[in-house]
């Protein structure tokens, strides 16, 4: 295994697993112009819940939000965080990042992003470990929802 080729030789294609679904409601939106990497827009998340197989939660707290960049080619880079709680009760920090293609107001592109989670509880060791992408579209002004996938 000398060669970038040996290392590679058991690394098969991606493949997903889907998830389940995840639902952001939007609230307010901070604008700061003129910051140094494309004007800053920070939008309070109000509520988000994931439901599928294996995880169910609910947002807690108000200490969640979206601390995005709009760059001048209209490109959105999305920055979101939260805690949630699992319909067991369990606790579960969410931080994804991802794009959108916003230079057509009209017809925003479809929303990507690859979350990661973050838990103490035993049960739910395993967010800890895999990696997550999600293909989502949004309303434009209140809600935001994607389709959860799990990379394996």
């Amino acid at each position: 295994m000398n060669t970038p080729e040996a290392l590679l030789d058991d690394v098969g294609p991606l493949s997903l697993r889907e998830m389940g679904m995840l639902v952001a409601d939007l609230g307010g939106r901070h604008i700061l112009d003129g910051a140094p990497f494309g004007t800053r827009v920070i939008v309070d998340v109000t509520g988000m819940r994931i439901t599928g197989d294996r995880l169910n939660a609910t947002m807690v707290g108000t200490a969640a939000a979206d601390w995005g960049a709009r760059a001048a080619d209209g490109t959105f880079q999305l920055d979101v965080r939260a805690t949630l709680r699992t319909d067991d009760d369990a606790l579960v920090f969410i931080q994804y990042n991802g794009r959108v293609d916003f230079s057509d107001p009209q017809r925003p592109g479809p929303v990507y992003c690859t979350p990661r989670f973050e838990t103490g509880d035993p049960r739910y060791a395993w967010l800890n470990k895999i990696q997550v992408v999600m293909k989502g579209r949004s309303n434009g002004a209140t809600l935001i929802a994607y389709r959860m996938y799990e990379l394996v």
